[in-house]
């Protein structure tokens, strides 16, 4: 478990800003970023930090402003200690749409609708001034799959052959209109904010500029809960009315949900792995359904049949268990 001890410079940097008061852990996550609650004077507040060398937060404070200035709900930044990797940014409380969905279930269509709209506003501005999501990062990303998973339950796979079979299907997840691409959107990373339940947007840190399927596919294929298949086709079929998006762009939502897939069941290896956090792997099997039914696709017919080649079904599951 992480340490949550508020990072020394914490004090002096909310008490500059006007802000001197109770620091209290808030959540840790999957990178070195740890979060906590300021209270001062009937107020509250989120301090971030995000220590350097391991993070930086200019990234975020970059995409957050960029948001605002669009009329997203990002959350306001107050203030700012480079050095130190601290931010003191608008809290947007401790409802979030997961576990409003998990507390009223009749509530998950309604939702899903308001985080689907969201990414059709998001898709009628141009991309922000990010680095573009592009074949070469793609490629990065679908390689933690072969680089961690693979050993992990001890496949020595076909690198060349995996590569070739990505890059087969990687056309169609490229855009000639780039959006700005959250990379991380789905119902632990969406707030609902103040009485009327606005949504709020969290964790954009690695934000690109890319195909605007990349995340309706994060939200409708989500790696920490299930959403049902209807959910998924409606809200896929509502994106689609809504934007006018066709065959291409479906082509796009199902390589993309792949792509994502393959990298997330990389990433979940590496965190127990390397970072010593076992819940991830038991996450892996979910992962694991998204990627078959994308797979499915016959747009993806090169990247399944690698799979077919290479992992066979009873080696895609919690990877702590397969190589235990």
């Amino acid at each position: 478990m992480a340490d949550m001890t508020p990072p020394p410079a914490a004090e002096a940097f909310i008490a500059d800003l006007g802000w001197a008061g109770e620091i209290v852990p808030l959540a840790g996550d999957a990178s070195f970023r740890r979060y906590f609650r300021v209270r001062s004077g009937g107020r509250n507040a989120v301090l971030m930090d995000a220590p350097p060398p391991h993070e930086d937060p200019r990234p975020f404070i970059g995409v957050a402003e960029w948001l605002t200035t669009h009329g997203f709900p990002a959350p306001a930044i107050i203030g700012a200690d480079l050095d130190h990797g601290l931010v003191l940014l608008e809290d947007f409380g401790d409802a979030r749409m997961r576990e409003a969905i998990d507390a009223e279930p009749d509530a998950t269509s309604g939702l899903y609708e308001r985080a689907v709209d969201l990414l059709v506003e998001l898709r009628r501005h141009p991309a922000g001034p990010l680095e573009p999501y592009d074949r070469t990062v793609l490629h990065l990303e679908a390689d933690l799959l072969t680089q961690w998973y693979c050993p992990a339950v001890g496949i020595d796979a076909d690198q060349a052959g995996y590569t070739a079979a990505w890059d087969a299907v990687f056309d169609h997840a490229l855009s000639s209109q780039p959006v700005t691409v959250l990379r991380d959107y789905h119902a632990e990373n969406l707030m609902l904010v103040g009485e009327d339940r606005a949504l709020g947007l969290l964790d954009f840190q690695d934000a690109l500029a890319g195909h605007p399927a990349y995340d309706l596919v994060s939200l409708l294929q989500d790696a920490r809960r299930d959403v049902e298949p209807e959910i998924e086709a409606a809200m896929l079929q509502r994106y689609c009315a809504e934007t006018g998006a066709g065959e291409d762009f479906l082509a796009a939502y199902y390589v993309l949900g792949a792509q994502r897939n393959a990298k997330i069941v990389g990433i979940f290896t590496r965190l127990w792995k390397r970072d010593g956090k076992p819940r991830y792997p038991t996450l892996c099997p979910r992962v694991w359904r998204y990627l078959e039914a994308d797979l499915a696709q016959p747009v993806l017919a090169p990247v399944a049949a690698w799979f077919d080649a290479n992992i066979p079904p009873a080696m895609r599951g919690d990877p702590s268990g397969i190589g235990a």
